[in-house]
């Protein structure tokens, strides 16, 4: 990165950085406290999900800047512009637009995530590696695919493994396993099982900083056990040298952030100090007024 990092030790983060469910806990700060202030106190990372859909404003991102600790990455997504509606064609000033209005975050960027559709297929590696080509030095990318040709374990997913490696970019994993493998038909779970992608797992590391998002069903706790390997991985990863990324989500994210505590808190009984992460305090009870 152009920016330093803490090498060896795991960024943590979440989908988003507010929800209604998490007042009480993570995001409990005084009233003139910004909401991005309190959850950089306990998370050290953030999936910008936001950016997907439209550019943020200048004044937007410069109170990012001014709210989230020097020591917080933000990981933001490419617009759908360039990944979805244009599979990354003719995109140069749509691609210089999005990465001169993050300009002012770049001392605080995480990856620039490259999430790709799946109907972008092996017809597009050319296209994909002619993107990465011309992406401007001095940021750090990921990209993610969500259509099986890139993990025949064939020559297709080692041309794009090669790929991503020869550029530094690394290659994100979602895993959903645990939230297609929960035989729950609530609401919640269901829309989560429709927008989510139901894809193996390839836990391969192709640059310095590997990204991984990982999604539970809506009890958190029945998902735990895939969480195991990814402790392994991240201990081997960070033995490498390596920087990882990891997310963590559930159906509704109500429960994301125990999710995440629980994570580190396995992580770090085998690797104490390994996880760039804060504990906060349980909520406050109201005292009973009669």
């Amino acid at each position: 990165m152009s920016h330093q990092v803490s090498e060896q030790r795991c960024y943590i983060g979440l989908t988003q950085w507010q929800h209604a469910a998490w007042q009480e806990n993570i995001l409990q700060r005084s009233q003139n406290e910004h909401i991005l202030k309190a959850y950089s106190r306990h998370f050290s990372s953030v999936e910008g999900n936001s950016t997907f859909y439209g550019l943020p404003k200048a004044d937007t991102v410069k109170i990012w800047t001014e709210e989230s600790d020097p020591t917080f990455r933000f990981c933001f997504k490419f617009p759908q512009e360039i990944t979805h509606r244009n599979h990354l064609r003719s995109t140069t000033k749509e691609t210089s637009a999005f990465l001169n209005r993050l300009q002012p975050l770049q001392e605080q960027l995480g990856l620039l995530c490259i999430q790709l559709p799946s109907s972008f297929d092996s017809d597009h590696l050319p296209t994909l590696s002619n993107f990465l080509l011309n992406l401007p030095e001095g940021f750090n990318y990921g990209v993610e695919v969500r259509n099986l040709c890139f993990f025949d374990k064939q020559e297709t997913e080692r041309e794009f493994n090669q790929l991503l490696a020869k550029n530094n970019v690394s290659r994100i994993s979602f895993d959903t396993r645990a939230l297609f493998n929960d035989p729950s038909d609530d609401p919640i779970s269901l829309k989560a099982k429709m927008h989510k992608p139901k894809l193996p797992v390839h836990a391969i590391s192709t640059s310095k900083y590997p990204m991984v998002r990982f999604i539970t069903p809506l009890d958190w706790e029945l998902g735990t056990d895939y969480l195991t390997p990814w402790i392994n991985k991240a201990i081997h990863w960070m033995d490498e040298g390596k920087t990882p990324f990891f997310f963590f989500h559930t159906p509704d994210n109500a429960e994301a952030p125990e999710l995440a505590a629980y994570f580190v808190n396995q992580l770090e009984k085998q690797r104490p100090g390994s996880c760039l992460f804060n504990p906060w305090l349980p909520a406050k009870k109201q005292d009973n007024l009669f």
